[in-house]
């Protein structure tokens, strides 16, 4: 998360850090998203970078930075797609369950507790950026967005995802998600602070970068899962180079 965090959602996401990799726990629903996440994520890096997704390790020789990583549910997939990763978050014990799982697992995770803007004054670049579902969290987006852009090295890239402001996602995204079906804690939201695409691609541009692709993610409750599609009024993904 950003230094932009509230206190009230770090203490949030703080109180349900030991459950992060409980796939029926209080993050059961970022389990269920992050294989279409992640099919997303690698197929624009691999088409970007030039390698083949069927290989073993399509991201080898390539470093990763995860903004707001949680417990670390997609820093492991992007290590063993072979990226040498940095997973940072503002909330220490979502740093400490990732790196307990991380070891536990045998891969070599860089974590720390940091935001961005501490990571982007230190002049490091990354060839791969990870921005999922963090600037609907932060208080002000324009500097959180310059600082991740500024973290893209040349050539570099980045995977987005966040949640329209439409009235649909109100009533998806914030009341049935949060109120109705439980997917996630009453608080982890505040639809205000939801993000339009146009919003997200102005952003995109001012960081120096082109936005490539958007995609939607589309819920099939018969079958629990997620898909892409092209409907982004509520969960939508996007990918972004630095020329």
């Amino acid at each position: 998360m950003s230094e932009h965090l509230s206190q009230q959602q770090a203490d949030l996401f703080a109180g349900h850090a030991p459950t992060w990799w409980a796939e029926d726990g209080a993050f059961a629903p970022l389990h269920r998203i992050t294989p279409t996440r992640m099919t997303f994520i690698r197929d624009h890096l691999c088409a970007h970078f030039g390698r083949d997704p069927k290989m073993a390790k399509p991201l080898a020789g390539l470093t990763a930075i995860d903004i707001g990583c949680g417990g670390g549910l997609i820093c492991e997939p992007l290590a063993r797609l072979g990226a040498q990763v940095t997973g940072i978050d503002a909330v220490a014990a979502n740093i400490a369950a990732a790196q307990a799982h991380a070891d536990e697992a045998g891969l070599e995770i860089a974590y720390e507790v940091a935001a961005p803007e501490e990571i982007a004054a230190k002049g490091s670049t990354f060839d791969i950026v990870i921005n999922l579902e963090v600037i609907e969290h932060v208080s002000d987006p324009e500097s959180f967005m310059a600082a991740v852009c500024a973290l893209i090295a040349p050539k570099g890239a980045m995977a987005a995802s966040t949640i329209n402001r439409t009235v649909k996602s109100l009533a998806l995204g914030k009341i049935a998600a949060e109120y109705v079906l439980r997917w996630v804690p009453a608080g982890t939201h505040d639809w205000r602070k939801f993000v339009k695409p146009s919003e997200l691609a102005r952003h995109i541009r001012d960081g120096g970068l082109t936005l490539t692709a958007l995609s939607g993610m589309d819920y099939d409750p018969r079958k629990n899962e997620w898909k892409l599609g092209g409907d982004v009024a509520v969960n939508y993904l996007a990918f972004a180079t630095k020329s």
